[in-house]
């Protein structure tokens, strides 16, 4: 039992790490003993990020756009000059756009679906052969998508292509589950609630308390319990689990199941 989430030697990469949702993860698997990847499009920020990550263990810093199939090429082939193996592929890395029914950009919607949805495919596909000599029956390779509640239920506000874009991945979370299983890789999605990030500041300093109050826990969520539920996936204690999507919402997700 002592052993039950112990990640340390593993070797992960987690998209969109350098802020938000990502870098609770990135931070968790960093403090965890995983040698841990990040990238992120602005190539300061993400060394920035990985520098200071790397006081506690090891992060490295690999900035791409994994908005276009090129992008994802590229990252997924740095990985493999770097690593014989991956053993965990985070994908985080996501775009949302606000704006009324009426009104919303059709570049807009591409923008937003190309990352979230076909970002998670290209990069997943480039990475299989990492992830296939990563497995094993005992610890499969992992691969982590983030989704949201959004795609769960329809959310209050005019994010159309986001919660569109976050359904797409929790299916896809289960087609690609199936797919890669007789790899000895599984396949999950978290949904997140309201969390503390550059994605959700704006909403919560103007609802922030309406939505700690609509929120069966009576809060948002905290750094820890993203990382835990990530490092829990990725550990032996989540080896038997795939094709699942879990919300870590404090309970919002079941006032509209």
């Amino acid at each position: 039992m002592t052993g039950l989430f112990d990640i340390s030697g593993k070797v992960a990469l987690v998209t969109g790490g350098s802020r938000g949702i990502g870098l609770m993860i990135a931070r968790g698997f960093v403090e965890a003993g995983a040698k841990t990847y990040i990238s992120s499009r602005k190539a300061d920020v993400c060394e920035e990020v990985a520098a200071e990550l790397s006081k506690t263990g090891t992060c490295i810093a690999i900035p791409a756009d994994l908005g276009t199939e090129a992008g994802c090429r590229y990252l997924a082939d740095e990985i493999a000059k770097r690593e014989e193996r991956l053993h965990i592929l985070v994908n985080n890395a996501g775009a949302n756009w606000n704006a009324p029914l009426a009104e919303f950009p059709d570049d807009a919607w591409d923008k937003v679906m190309n990352l979230n949805v076909k970002g998670v495919f290209h990069l997943t596909r480039f990475l299989v052969p990492l992830l296939e000599r990563a497995a094993t029956d005992d610890d499969p390779a992992r691969v982590i998508n983030i989704g949201s509640i959004d795609g769960l239920q329809a959310p209050t506000f005019d994010t159309y292509a986001y919660s569109s874009s976050k359904a797409a991945v929790h299916h896809l979370t289960r087609h690609l589950a199936q797919k890669l299983a007789p790899s000895r890789i599984t396949v999950n999605a978290i949904a997140p609630g309201p969390f503390e990030s550059k994605m959700m500041a704006e909403t919560l300093r103007r609802f922030g308390d309406s939505i700690r109050a609509s929120n069966p826990l009576g809060r948002i969520g905290r750094p820890e319990d993203m990382a835990g539920t990530a490092i829990y996936l990725a550990s032996k204690a989540g080896a038997y689990v795939t094709g699942v999507v879990l919300p870590v919402d404090g309970g919002m997700s079941t006032r509209h199941q």
